[in-house]
């Protein structure tokens, strides 16, 4: 059982297995000393996001099968980097965020306040929402 937290102090929850995320490739936004690009956020792709992730040279979208990655479509949810995403936020274009998904980690490069402001979270059990 991993004892990793996210942005809100509870335990960190999967971010997406369909495609499989995270650094560590095991479906969450687990980081460790390997992880220099700080893999921490739970973001659900857009369209407008990939686009400007793709204008400052970090292709989400293109397909790399000699490393295991099938690219990304809106609405798959990746682990980002934390200081890439905040680079889509500060140009207004930000990714929503799964915060119970999102690591603590984050929040040393992201402020809570910019994750929350795009937060997606739905409640474990979504039927409550009917």
């Amino acid at each position: 059982m991993s004892d990793d937290r996210n942005v809100l102090g509870g335990a960190l929850e999967e971010c997406g297995t369909d495609p499989v995320t995270g650094f560590y490739r095991d479906g969450c936004c687990n980081t460790g000393p390997q992880d220099a690009g700080n893999h921490t956020v739970c973001a659900v792709m857009t369209g407008e996001f990939l686009q400007h992730q793709r204008e400052i040279g970090n292709d989400l979208a293109s397909a790399r099968p000699h490393l295991g990655f099938p690219g990304l479509r809106p609405g798959d949810r990746w682990c980002v980097c934390a200081s890439r995403w905040l680079q889509s936020y500060e140009a207004g274009v930000a990714a929503p965020v799964v915060l119970a998904a999102t690591h603590a980690r984050a929040l040393e490069v992201v402020p809570l306040e910019a994750l929350r402001e795009h937060a997606v979270d739905v409640p474990a059990d979504p039927s409550s929402l009917l």
